[in-house]
């Protein structure tokens, strides 16, 4: 038995000779694969390390997550999950955040990126300043403007960016004044106070503990 398995390693009879890919990869090319792949294509169908196969193609800039099959007799099944990027996030660095609230580095279409919100934040910081901006997008739902974009500063400062221009300084959270206590303060009011005077403030900032100041362009 162990000459068998000795023998099922190292018999050069035994290529893999198909390696099938399961997903259509919108974004991953063929060259790249074909690229990276054969180097890690070592070894007959019993003896090719799976890990290494996997590796290979997580290192390609839209790969997410690799699953590796054997197909008997001579055939490899490949499925690759994608980064779907949601956001793009910091300024000229190429980087994007994908659902789970991943940083990756990969590029898009002007028309691709001019979509998607920007985020901004401390390292490490991309999920909870993706959850937060979907939480600030229904939010603002309700009176119909649209964050496009959200910096969390080092300080752990909120600022937001509607659609429309405005800033909208919140500021860090506080026991005694929680940034949605303020922010739900500001929406109560935002139709008659802001969404109807001919000229949009440029700043609002809400981090007084009772109350909130605008700042219009030119005055």
């Amino acid at each position: 038995l162990a000459a068998a398995a000795v023998w099922l390693v190292r018999v050069p009879s035994l290529p893999v000779r198909h390696v099938v890919f399961a997903d259509v990869l919108p974004h991953t090319k063929r060259g790249e694969v074909e690229q990276v792949l054969p180097q890690a294509l070592k070894g007959n169908f019993f003896s090719l390390n799976l890990e290494a196969v996997r590796g290979a193609l997580e290192k390609l800039p839209w790969v997410r997550k690799v699953d590796v099959r054997r197909q008997w007799p001579d055939r490899l099944e490949i499925s690759i999950e994608e980064h779907k990027p949601v956001a793009r996030w910091g300024e000229g660095r190429g980087e994007l955040v994908n659902s789970y609230g991943e940083v990756f580095a990969a590029m898009l279409t002007e028309a691709e990126s001019s979509g998607l919100p920007l985020l901004f934040g401390p390292q490490g910081t991309a999920q909870e300043v993706l959850k937060h901006y979907g939480d600030f997008i229904e939010v603002f739902k309700t009176v119909g403007e649209t964050p496009v974009q959200v910096t969390l500063s080092p300080r752990l400062a909120w600022q937001l960016k509607l659609q429309n221009g405005m800033l909208v300084d919140i500021g860090r959270e506080q026991p005694k004044s929680p940034v949605g206590a303020r922010l739900a303060r500001f929406i109560e009011i935002y139709p008659e106070t802001v969404a109807k005077r001919a000229v949009r403030p440029a700043v609002v900032d809400l981090r007084y503990p009772n109350g909130f100041a605008m700042r219009v362009a030119g005055e």
